[in-house]
């Protein structure tokens, strides 16, 4: 509700707490300790003063709610706990406090949810019927909590869940994963993996990611994916296994499309458990790195089997995504105009700002320097800046084009390292931040961030990109034959682009290998007829000595 009208949501709100929440709080020898955003911390004396004030409130709720459309209704969650509190400035804190937020987070929007001891408390002083909603294992709660739903007037607070709809953007749950081990020990070291990696997957803007709360309701069942994705609505679900053998653990993982039950991505880790949190993080990385890319891809496919006349802007990027990461001019022309429309439809997509500029520097250096592309290339790149602040992929998108084409550096740098602060394992943001580092001759960082998007991802579509990332850096570091083999792989993942062929000249030429250079000078020229070396690094701005370079040894190769 707030991003379709941020004002009127937030005077709704006002207008619920100064009506309804103040009076029934004041009502009920109640304080307000503070609002965060759009909750409430309260405080009261009497625990039984608490659970009333919570019903009064609830059921008001509904009434005002009765006459308007669902889509419009504010609904809230409460979640009551008793205990000690430690009160400073104002403010109040505690394991006590901490229990009831999580008890909120358990409740159905328009519900209530309590603890043991205050169901006991006032079960004999309010004739309100509990529901046992079993036992639960809390964030940051030491010992499982028995959570109890709250009903009202004979009509249940805490409903039974109702399956929510697929939205219209990719969205998965995180299963927890099975202890395979006799070791229950494992069962901790399992759940902090699944929850760093719900952790990680939310960092994906494009993505809904399902809280470990829902996900953690079918530990130990025996789950059929269909009815996984179908109660908890989403388009994907993530499984996986843990098995212990001594000093060595292996851990499955797979990605399976809920509706088809198709296979979207596996992977299987050995690893050594020598250092347990290291271990951890590095599959969270690997797994949310391999994660990304096949979403994207699977998003690709399916939205292919849309009706070109029901596609929304994030379709529309997600159409033009195949035809930008060719690189070629041909191809990014086809996905200028799929980008210009989401922007008509959501002018303030960081994601299609981001891709139109990437287009726009791949007809700048590949298609004759005009210097209106390239104005127009910058424009966009910080358009996703502005509007792709929580977006690692629009960052890296914008970084790229003002690293290459406006040869502002501090920019670029800051909006990559914003990018990986965001999502450490983005592809994206990986590969072509090797490329603009390695034509910054900044080899080491070129080679970095390379390796990393090469172990994390090494399927992504883009990852011929990271190939010439590398090759540049190490041709900048005068390590010929390691660019050579760079720029081979890149070659292998992506034939059509010629870049990879004119690093791979200039290589071979280093090394005074001219016969194969002049082979590779063959194919860039087949594939860009305009090629010229001093028109490439005039659009890509690399510096002085770095051009130098590479113009002696294209030279030799034979390149104009």
């Amino acid at each position: 509700m707030m991003g379709e009208d941020e004002e009127g949501t937030l005077a709704a709100l006002k207008t619920l707490q100064r009506e309804l929440i103040d009076p029934r709080v004041k009502e009920n020898c109640g304080r307000l300790v503070k609002t965060t955003g759009d909750g409430a911390l309260v405080e009261f004396a009497s625990v039984v003063d608490a659970v009333r004030c919570a019903v009064e409130v609830q059921r008001a709720m509904a009434e005002r709610n009765a006459d308007i459309p669902a889509e419009r209704r504010i609904e809230l969650r409460v979640g009551i706990n008793l205990g000690d509190i430690i009160i400073h400035e104002g403010d109040i804190y505690g394991d006590g406090v901490n229990l009831a937020a999580r008890l909120e987070s358990l409740a159905e929007p328009g519900g209530i949810c309590v603890s043991r001891v205050v169901r006991d408390q006032v079960r004999d002083k309010l004739d309100l019927p509990f529901e046992d909603l079993g036992e639960y294992e809390l964030k940051n709660i030491a010992r499982p909590v028995r959570v109890y739903g709250l009903l009202s007037g004979g009509t249940p607070a805490v409903t039974a869940p109702v399956a929510p709809a697929i939205p219209d953007r990719p969205s998965i749950a995180v299963l927890p994963f099975h202890n395979l081990s006799a070791d229950p020990e494992q069962e901790y070291f399992a759940d902090g993996m699944v929850e760093d990696i719900i952790t990680g997957l939310s960092r994906i803007r494009w993505l809904l990611v399902i809280a470990r709360n829902s996900t953690f309701t079918y530990r130990g069942q025996g789950v059929d994916v269909k009815r996984v994705g179908g109660e908890l609505g989403v388009r994907y679900v993530l499984g996986g296994s843990v098995r212990r053998a001594g000093k060595q653990v292996r851990i499955t993982t797979q990605l399976v499309e809920a509706e088809t039950g198709m296979h979207v991505w596996a992977e299987r880790y050995d690893r050594s458990l020598d250092d347990i949190f290291a271990l951890q993080d590095e599959i969270t990385l690997s797994t949310v790195g391999g994660i990304e890319p096949s979403l994207r891809g699977a998003e690709i496919e399916r939205v292919k089997r849309k009706r070109p006349d029901n596609l929304d802007a994030y379709d529309l990027v997600l159409r033009a995504l195949p035809r930008l990461s060719a690189a070629m001019p041909e191809q990014a022309r086809i996905a200028v105009p799929l980008l210009e429309r989401a922007l008509a439809l959501e002018p303030d997509y960081g994601l299609a700002h981001g891709c139109l500029a990437w287009c726009f520097e791949v007809l700048f250096v590949r298609d004759g320097l005009d210097p209106e592309i390239a104005a127009a290339a910058v424009r966009h790149a910080h358009a996703a800046i502005t509007h792709g602040r929580d977006d690692a992929t629009a960052l890296g998108m914008a970084g790229f084009v003002i690293s290459l084409v406006e040869h502002d550096r501090p920019t670029a740098i800051e909006a990559f390292e914003s990018a990986l602060a965001l999502s450490p394992s983005c592809s994206i943001a990986l590969i072509l931040g090797s490329i603009a580092m390695g034509w910054a001759n900044e080899a080491e960082r070129a080679l970095a961030w390379g390796e990393r998007a090469v172990r994390l991802s090494p399927f992504d579509r883009l990852i011929f990109a990271a190939h010439i990332g590398l090759a540049v850096g190490h041709f900048a570091r005068d390590r010929y034959e390691e660019a050579v083999s760079a720029a081979r792989r890149a070659i292998q993942s992506n034939p059509g682009f010629s870049v990879a062929y004119w690093v791979l000249a200039a290589s071979l030429a280093a090394l005074g290998r001219i016969p194969e250079a002049k082979i590779a000078t063959a194919k860039v020229l087949a594939l860009s007829p305009n090629f010229t070396t001093a028109g490439t690094f005039a659009g890509v701005g690399a510096p002085a000595t770095l051009a130098a370079r590479f113009t002696e040894t294209c030279r030799a190769a034979g390149l104009p």
